[in-house]
């Protein structure tokens, strides 16, 4: 049986030395990475970023941890489209197939998080908003003159053209939405092979209320054994999930 929310923020804190209070905390993708770097310990910590804010920010952090997947071999889809939301349910599910999949393969060696992952990465204070801008008081006339030239030297900077903080935003922001499109796409597989199972699932019950006697006919068990067949740590939520869903509506950290 899968842990509970509390359970698995409690071992994430343990494992990489972290306060996070909720599983929302980890949609940014730094955690994950680290729990994977616990396993390998060959993941590149210095471009996982904890104190990020923009999902531009988090989607380096995926593409960390895609890499990670894919240099190992770890047959598993990571949806990070909707990790990156930051809700509750899809990086609780998400947290409970690592956290078994980490129990499976986790070497036992003594694993240093703050060491790995650098003294200058420390994420932020939980719970702090991500959407607050930041604004500097001006007490005098010289913070008045201080503030309109920076405003004229950020003007210059402009006409020289785009710094290469912004080029790198612009990046970002392009590959978010090939990730996006990427999404969109599997999906769309995904429906298409859905209607092709749920067609067949169909023409098997079709033929039982035909003919009854073919329920023991070992190619239709056969049949309905892979159609029923779940993957290893996918848990089927149980009744009243959903309200356990709205329990924190569209929270973020």
């Amino acid at each position: 049986m899968s842990e509970s929310r509390s359970e698995l923020i409690a071992w994430v804190n343990d494992l990489l030395r972290l306060n996070y209070t909720k599983v929302e905390q980890l949609g940014t993708g730094a955690a994950y990475a680290q729990i994977m770097d616990s396993i390998y310990g060959d993941l590149p910590m210095s471009r996982v970023k904890f104190g990020t804010k923009h999902e531009y920010e988090y989607l380096a952090n995926y593409k960390v941890l895609q890499n990670c997947f894919l240099s190992h071999k770890v047959d598993k889809i990571i949806p990070t489209d909707r990790l990156m939301k930051c809700k509750m349910q899809d990086n609780l599910e998400f947290l409970q197939w690592l956290k078994k999949f980490w129990d499976r393969n986790f070497p036992g060696d003594v694993y240093d998080a703050v060491a790995r992952r650098g003294a200058a990465n420390e994420p932020a204070a939980a719970n702090r908003s991500t959407n607050t801008p930041v604004r500097r008081a001006m007490h005098n006339n010289g913070g008045a003159n201080r503030s309109m030239s920076g405003r004229l030297t950020a003007g210059n900077t402009s006409l020289r053209g785009p710094s290469p903080d912004h080029t790198v935003i612009l990046n970002l922001q392009k590959e978010l939405q090939e990730e996006r499109t990427t999404v969109a796409a599997l999906e769309k597989e995904r429906d298409f092979y859905f209607g092709k199972l749920r067609d067949v699932e169909l023409l098997i019950q079709q033929e039982l209320e035909r003919s009854p006697d073919s329920a023991e006919s070992p190619l239709l068990k056969e049949i309905q054994a892979v159609l029923y067949s779940t993957e290893e740590g996918f848990e089927i939520p149980a009744e009243g999930a959903a309200d356990n869903v709205d329990e924190y509506p569209d929270e973020t950290f």
